[in-house]
């Protein structure tokens, strides 16, 4: 599942694990990382908030070895992994259904500036970036033949047509073919 910050993949990914999925929310369980991106050299500690510029020389990239990983761990399952990355394209391959989860642009920066999770999104800067990320991610995805899902529906619902696309059962939570 993947989606502009802000979308609501940490709350989905959490209802899905509550559900008894197996979830990863990439960006909290250790998949994706800060990279220079003159270097490749992996960014433990960024900055908050992130002086100007910072966003164009670093990337929020997910390693392929961790996603591999998960993919072996969880071959004969449907599994789900949650997060956005711009290098993303290094691992579709991997996946069997790409979900995108949209919202217009008045709920994203709502969702943004009041969330209490993650602070992502509240400094102006990072907020144009997702602004800017978000106009057109729709069509993009629609393009790569993703499922696209409304994300100003409740995050139950969001998790039910996640599951349903996965070809789960979303009352059961059974899932016919791995994924």
């Amino acid at each position: 599942m993947t989606g502009t910050s802000g979308v609501g993949k940490s709350t989905v990914c959490a209802l899905l694990k509550s559900r008894g999925q197996p979830a990863v929310d990439a960006d909290w369980e250790g998949y994706n990382h800060w990279v220079d991106r003159t270097c490749g050299q992996v960014v433990v500690d960024p900055p908050y908030p992130v002086p100007a510029g910072w966003l164009d020389r670093f990337a929020w990239r997910i390693s392929r070895a961790e996603v591999e990983a998960l993919a072996a761990r969880t071959h004969d399952k449907t599994a789900f992994l949650c997060g956005s990355v711009e290098n993303e394209v290094d691992v579709r391959d991997l996946f069997n259904l790409v979900v995108c989860v949209v919202i217009d642009n008045e709920t994203l920066r709502d969702r943004l500036l009041n969330r209490t999770t993650n602070t992502f999104g509240k400094h102006p800067g990072e907020l144009a970036a997702a602004l800017g990320h978000n106009d057109g991610i729709e069509s993009t995805y629609r393009r790569l033949g993703a499922t696209i899902i409304d994300g100003r529906r409740p995050p139950e619902e969001v998790a039910d047509a996640i599951l349903a696309a996965a070809g789960c059962t979303p009352s059961t939570g059974g899932c016919a073919d791995a994924q």
